[in-house]
């Protein structure tokens, strides 16, 4: 029987309930979220599952507001979170679990590193292991809609029901292969990023097409890109509703001359809003300043000789993931050899267990390139 919990005292009996103070080894908890953003910068959280000694609990994320008993419980080091493909869901708890869980299990990233195959999606990984077909019709519901119906119940509570048990056969699966601390490390790695990230101070860089221009020109995009992020965070909207990629390119290539220029030229943009307009146009014939020209300039297009090298790095990857039974873009992702062909640095993405597997052979590479 699942518990739907919409209290905090609820919350704080059923959690010590299943979980008492002093019990020997670790407490496994199942997660997932329930979250919707369709016209926000940051997903809203509307429902936490949590399976917790086999117990499964739907908590009104709305209704529950700090969920402090749970936030604790996570943050225990003797506890391990077990989430699948946590990324998105690791963002929509930031507001009651900033620093992430201590000790995080990612079946989906467990999966592959185990040799099951890359991005195995919750139903799949359940069918593959356990030869269970889990529903999927309410994928896209409305989850901030209350009562929830007897469908987005169940669908949710199946979320969290079978992770216990595939947890104890991936973790089975990774002591076979060695490769334990591997997830570890990645999981690790991967609640850094998302707890801890940060703002982009130089978005320009990744808009190469505007790598030829002047750096007046590169360094007016920057504070244009700057600006939106800023006021996405500030308006809770999603970025391409202020600005999308090719107004901001557009706008900064050929200023509007005037207030009504900008304004039929942003016509569609949904929150660029009269009081939005007149901050943009301001910054686009505001004189730039000595510190907003001392820029990371855009990375020119890879040139011929680099596009070949990085196919040539491709292939040693695609060689070593074929030998460790690995993913390709687990091993080594496509943007992190970009990243090394542009830098001609090793990347501090491939340290720890990648850097012995890769380091020689790709840096043997561009050492014969120099």
């Amino acid at each position: 029987m699942n518990e739907w919990i919409d209290e905090p005292a609820r919350l704080d009996t059923w959690i010590s309930r299943h979980s008492p103070p002093g019990s020997s080894g670790h407490v496994l908890v199942g997660m997932d979220t329930e979250f919707m953003r369709t016209d926000t910068f940051r997903p809203k959280l509307a429902l936490i599952q949590a399976n917790l000694g086999g117990a499964i609990a739907l908590l009104d994320a709305p209704r529950l507001g700090t969920h402090a008993a749970l936030a604790a419980r996570l943050r225990d080091p003797a506890c391990i979170c077990v989430m699948h493909s946590a990324s998105e869901d690791l963002e929509a708890l930031a507001p009651i679990l900033p620093d992430g869980p201590a000790a995080l299990f990612d079946t989906q990233v467990a999966a592959a590193l185990a040799g099951l195959g890359s991005g195995l999606s919750y139903q799949k990984l359940v069918a593959l292991l356990l030869g269970v077909d889990l529903p999927k019709a309410e994928t896209r519901s409305d989850w901030l809609q209350r009562p929830l119906t007897p469908a987005q119940l169940d669908y949710a509570a199946q979320d969290v029901a079978w992770l216990p048990e595939i947890h104890a056969r991936l973790g089975v699966k990774l002591d076979d292969f060695g490769r334990a601390s591997w997830l570890a490390e990645d999981c690790a790695r991967l609640v850094e990023r998302i707890c801890h990230a940060q703002p982009d101070t130089q978005p320009q860089r990744a808009f190469r097409g505007a790598a030829d221009w002047p750096r007046e020109r590169q360094a007016l995009l920057r504070r244009v890109l700057l600006w939106r992020d800023a006021s996405a965070r500030t308006l809770d909207k999603p970025r391409s509703w202020i600005l999308d990629d090719a107004r901001a390119l557009s706008f900064v290539a050929q200023p509007p001359a005037d207030g009504n220029e900008l304004f039929e030229r942003s016509k569609g943009l949904r929150a660029l809003r009269s009081a939005q307009r007149q901050e943009l146009l301001a910054l686009l014939q505001a004189p730039l300043s000595t510190d907003e020209l001392q820029i990371a300039p855009i990375p020119a297009p890879f040139t011929s000789a680099e596009k070949r090298l990085l196919a040539t790095m491709r292939d040693d990857v695609a060689a070593v993931a074929a030998r460790l039974e690995l993913p390709e873009g687990l091993l080594c992702p496509r943007r992190h050899l970009e990243t090394l062909v542009s830098d001609r640095a090793w990347p501090a993405a491939l340290e720890g267990w990648r850097k012995p597997l890769l380091h020689d052979v790709l840096m043997k590479r561009i050492t014969a390139t120099a």
